[in-house]
């Protein structure tokens, strides 16, 4: 029996973005302060999952509420999938100007702080961007570690960089293609959440490209780049030589 208070409280924190066979459960916002360089900084965060990896998912026969979600938590096992989620600052929804960073997932860079790559660094860099903007979102991706290849190829493919290859190569001897990222679901909660323009924090022309290309109301870019090491400048050299990066400021120049 589902304790009637519980549902009442969650009832408006759950969302669903509909949209066929990919319609998506959005729970939020829920206050998330942040510590940035010893400053807490308060952050409104929200987690997506798509319906289908909900057991026996109901999004799209009208039977979706609340308790039919607490019902399911438990069998879904959902601590075996990756999820997703955003962090807005600010007024998000109505304010005139906002940045947004698309964040693919880098377990080893944000997690452990490796300078293999500028991952961790351009995750909190994002953060301290759009707090000081005054409004904005930070999607974090969790199906795009190693550009979507998932963590076990990742490790698969550092083996292979520690033996010459670059980023692109490796993927690509492992079967993969250079970038097998997808955007689809992230643009879907950024159009629930917001309608005005944003501007994209990326050196990445694919980023910005799927976007505009969704009819996202993209008003434009700034780069991020830093962090430049002996570790990660052939990763970054390849990420503009091989993978098309915006070259607005690289390495020594």
């Amino acid at each position: 029996m589902i304790n009637e208070k519980v549902a009442l409280i969650l009832e408006d924190k759950i969302n669903v973005i509909k949209s066929g066979e990919k319609s998506i459960y959005l729970v939020g916002p829920i206050k998330l302060p942040v510590n940035l360089e010893g400053e807490t900084t308060i952050f409104q965060w929200y987690c997506w999952l798509r319906c289908e990896n909900m057991a026996g998912h109901f999004c799209d026969d009208g039977s979706y509420n609340t308790e039919k979600i607490i019902e399911t938590l438990a069998s879904s096992n959902l601590a075996e999938m990756q999820q997703s989620s955003v962090l807005l600052y600010g007024d998000f929804q109505h304010s005139a100007d906002a940045l947004i960073r698309m964040h693919s997932i880098c377990h080893t860079g944000d997690i452990f702080g490796s300078k293999r790559c500028d991952c961790g660094f351009q995750l909190k860099q994002a953060m301290k961007m759009i707090a000081a903007q005054g409004t904005g979102a930070l999607f974090y991706l969790a199906n795009h570690e190693g550009r979507g290849i998932g963590l076990f190829s990742k490790a698969m493919a550092y083996v292979l960089q520690e033996n010459g290859l670059d980023t692109v190569e490796a993927n690509l001897e492992l079967g993969f293609v250079d970038d097998a990222r997808n955007y689809d679901d992230a643009i879907r909660v950024l159009k629930k959440l917001r309608s005005n323009p944003v501007t994209l924090i990326t050196n990445n022309p694919r980023k910005l490209a799927a976007l505009q290309k969704s009819g996202a109301n993209v008003a434009g870019r700034v780069p991020l780049w830093g962090d430049i090491s002996e570790y990660n400048e052939k990763y970054l050299e390849t990420k503009v030589v091989r993978s098309g990066h915006l070259k607005d400021v690289y390495l020594n120049e």
